[in-house]
Order: structure tokens, then sequence, then C-alpha cells
């Protein structure tokens, strides 16, 4: 912040058109500033002024941001960025690292606000993904019949690498729609379906996705057993849709995965929402490549996973919102260090099968309170020529809120 309480930096978004589309308040604030900093290509953009600095962002840029803004720490500071600063954009890196009171931003006509127009697509029916920068496996979250959304790229060939990936899961009818430059003289609009995309790309491009393919499963919990690759350690659906739903998925917040398996539990975790995020915890190396394998398939690649036991292995995380134990139960100390790890208003849920896991699952009841419930699930299976119920073994479940 500056002296008088103002914001420091000011976020100048600048749209396809370039210097000549900014009002002239904006820029006014760019040739005022003694601080600009920018891409190459948009610094090439502004008129000569000998007095101002300007620099380029460093590389990588989260590492080296901070050393830049305090080489310019007693300066007034105007950024450029492209469009809306604040879709996928500068902005959202700044405000989390110097905070929301010290940037301002002033936006430009976004490339999602274009595409929506392009598309007539209210902003209401269509999702929005981010690639930039990011897993392109992030899309596979959104499959959905009929579903709508608009993919911000990384670059020119992500429209193949998404069009591949739609194919792979049964997804290749999908219409693709490649909304290049959008907003420029030469915006160029490119349509085809992923089984036959062959089309080359412009670097700067929007994708919108109307996806048409196969029930995947829901978001709130329960995707089928067949969705995991897993070795028998699997949370399966009915019990996994029971422990989501006291587990209480909310925007934002984080789950622990406590002997991950196959690590449904914080994958449907992260499928509940983009800003959901979950730590798997497995100590078998063949079991965390499979949780990582099923995690980028289903479309949650940002899971984090960390090789090890708990206990001990949980030590130096994040404190959690949510936790489910699904197996070690028994391990000394594991309940306590995971009770003790919740942020207020966190929630436990522990999974267990033999007596001695329920005695302690008993004694936590009687000492914590929460909820204790016995789940027995049986599915019809064939008896000679007859159809019977085939029981699958009992779990006994508490779960607590701090």
């Amino acid at each position: 912040m500056t002296s008088h309480g103002r914001p420091r930096i000011t976020v100048v978004g600048i749209g396809a058109g370039g210097w000549s589309d900014l009002t002239e308040s904006s820029r006014g604030a760019v040739l005022a500033a003694p601080v600009v900093i920018g891409g190459v290509r948009h610094l090439a953009m502004l008129p000569d002024r000998p007095d101002q600095a300007r620099e380029s962002w460093p590389f990588p840029l989260r590492a080296g941001l901070p050393d830049l803004l305090a080489r310019h720490e007693d300066s007034a500071i105007v950024v450029l960025a492209s469009g809306d600063p604040l879709v996928s954009g500068i902005a959202t890196t700044l405000i989390a690292l110097v905070g929301e009171h010290a940037v301002r931003v002033e936006p430009a006509l976004s490339s999602v606000a274009l595409a929506r127009a392009r598309m007539g697509w209210p902003a209401e029916v269509a999702e929005l993904v981010s690639l930039v920068g990011r897993d392109p496996r992030a899309v596979l979250r959104t499959l959905s019949p009929g579903h709508r959304v608009l993919v911000l790229s990384s670059g020119a060939d992500t429209p193949a690498e998404v069009a591949g990936l739609l194919r792979e899961a049964g997804y290749g009818a999908s219409r693709l729609v490649v909304l290049g430059d959008l907003g420029a003289p030469d915006e160029s609009r490119t349509e085809g379906v992923a089984d036959t995309w062959s089309h080359g790309s412009p670097a700067l491009n929007v994708i919108a996705l109307t996806l048409a393919g196969p029930v995947v499963g829901p978001r709130t919990g329960g995707l089928p057993d067949e969705a995991f690759a897993h070795d028998g350690q699997l949370t399966k659906r009915d019990l996994r849709a029971s422990a989501l739903a006291r587990l209480a998925a909310q925007p934002g917040e984080l789950l622990w995965d406590v002997g991950a398996g196959a690590g449904s539990v914080g994958i449907e975790w992260m499928r509940a929402h983009p800003t959901c995020s979950a730590i798997a915890v497995e100590h078998d190396e063949a079991r965390a490549a499979r949780i990582a394998e099923n995690a980028g398939r289903l479309g949650v690649p940002t899971l984090r996973l960390v090789l090890g036991r708990a206990p001990e292995a949980l030590k130096d995380l994040p404190s959690p919102d949510a936790i489910f134990v699904g197996g070690g139960a028994t391990v000394p100390g594991l309940v306590e260090a995971c009770l003790d790890a919740l942020r207020p208003g966190g929630r436990l849920v522990v999974h267990g099968v033999t007596l001695e896991t329920e005695s302690l699952l008993a004694a936590s009841y009687a000492q914590h309170g929460g909820e204790l419930t016995r789940i027995s699930v049986e599915h019809a299976a064939p008896i000679g020529s007859f159809t019977g119920w085939t029981p699958a073994r009992a779990v006994t479940q508490w779960a607590v809120s701090r």
C-alpha cells in the first residue's frame, strides 16, 4: 500500500485491439506510472517514455515475482494484462501475494465474455475451465452429456490435446468450436468434432465444447467402482457415498484421504467443486501410482500425493477441513492426530471392518460424540439358475464434527 492507503498496484487489462482500445483514463494511468510491468508483447504497445521503468515478467513467474515487486516497493506500479486480469490472470496471483487492498483492477472485455457472445451462451449455462499453465486432464471433470464448457487454452496445441482426451473418454462425438484471437481484426472460428479433429489453432484461443457421451457418474459422490483402477483396496460405492455425504465438501476446502488405497474419496471430494483440494496419504508406492492415474483420468490431476504412513506422514501437512480414514484407524495415535489437525468446524469420518476397529470407534463415539453407524450392503447375484443376495462385509462408520 502507499502511504495514503491507496492500492500501489493497478492492473490494467488490454484487449485484442491493444493500446488504442484503452480508455483515456487507463492510458493516462499507464503513462503516469513510474513503473510498468507486463509481458514483452504488452510493453511493446506503449508509447515511449524515457523516464519510466519498464520490466517484463520474471521466469518462473511465481518464484521471481516477490523480488520484482520488492525492487519497486516505494513506487506505484501499473501492471499490464490481457483482457480481464481476474479471469485466470495475473491479478489473481498479485492479490494472493500482496492482498486485495493493495491491488486495483481495471479490466478490459475478457475472452470469456467474447466467447459467450460469439456462441450465444448465457453465463449460467456454460462451465468455465482454465487450462492456462495447467494439466489439460482437468477438462475431464466436466464430462456430462449435453454439457457446455468454455475452455481457456494454454496455447495452440490445447484444442488437439482436449480432443484427444475426449476421444479416450468416450466423448469423441463432442463438438468443438475454437475461437481464435477474439476481438482482433483477424478473429477466427474453427468447428469440428473430437473424433476427427485435425485442425491447427492460433496461439490465443478459447474452446467452446458441447459434450456428447455417456453418463460418467455424479459429482456429488458415488462413482461406479469400475471408474477406479484398484487392487481391492477401494472404498466401495455405497460406503463412499455415505462417507462423502458426512464429509460435506464445501468450495475451497481441503481433505486428507488417509490410507487412500485407490484414492476414490479424495478424487470424488475434488470433483464436487473446482476449488476443492485433497491430499492422498498412502504408504504403498504401487497404490500411490494408481491414485495418480485415477485422479488424472477422472479430471482432478492436481490431487496431491504424500507417500508415507500415518500419523507420521501427517505432521507437516496443511490443516484440513475434513479427514477420511478408510483403514488403519487402530494405528496408535492416528485418530487423535486427525482430531487435533482439523480446523474448527472440520469433519472426520472413519471406517472400520474389524472388531478391534469397531471397539475403537465405539470408544471414540462415547468420548467425542458424533454419529456411529453400522452399514451392511447386499447385492443381487446369481445362485445357480436363480438370483439371491450376496452380503458384503459390514462396515462401522464414525463421523464427528469438531
